[in-house]
């Protein structure tokens, strides 16, 4: 497995991530690392084309404006993986894969996971047989290896 390298800086005391997928520098929370992690190991490990990769976008739910974290398409242009990410503190809970399925039913793809980068849960979903089958995709977040972080111009 191939170690992910964050590109980061330091502006105005906050440390920043870049993300590829949005192309701009984003705040690097704990959630955000998480975030960052998946991106990188959808894109070189999983040889997902960052085109096909859509991050944080608002869509309706049940009548309420939601962002989902990370939503992969499949080569059609329909969702194919939903990610829900949280920091690593957070417990992957019931309530934590219920978020995670919500944002499945407007989506309706394939593949809904959760991860916090320590722990992850995937799961396969066959719409024609309604069977779910448990996968696995994402290594855990101790592959990560940050950059010094630089001050912006």
């Amino acid at each position: 497995m191939e170690k992910i390298v964050l590109k980061l800086r330091n502006n105005n005391n906050k440390v920043e991530v870049f993300d590829p997928i949005r192309k701009k520098w984003i705040i690097l929370t704990e959630e955000e690392k998480v975030r960052q992690y998946c991106i990188h190991q959808l894109i070189k490990e999983q040889n997902i084309p960052v085109s096909h990769i859509s991050v944080e976008r608002q869509i309706e739910v049940n009548g309420l404006a939601k962002r989902y974290d990370i939503v992969v398409f499949s080569n059609q242009g329909v969702p194919w993986m939903v990610i829900e990410c949280k920091a690593p503190h957070i417990t992957l809970t019931q309530a934590v894969l219920e978020q995670a399925g919500r944002y499945n039913k407007t989506l309706k793809a394939e593949i809904i996971g959760v991860t916090n980068g320590t722990e992850q849960r995937f799961f396969k979903i066959d719409y024609e047989t309604e069977n779910i089958s448990i996968i696995s995709i994402l290594s855990p977040l101790s592959c990560i290896i940050h950059t010094k972080t630089r001050k912006s111009s």
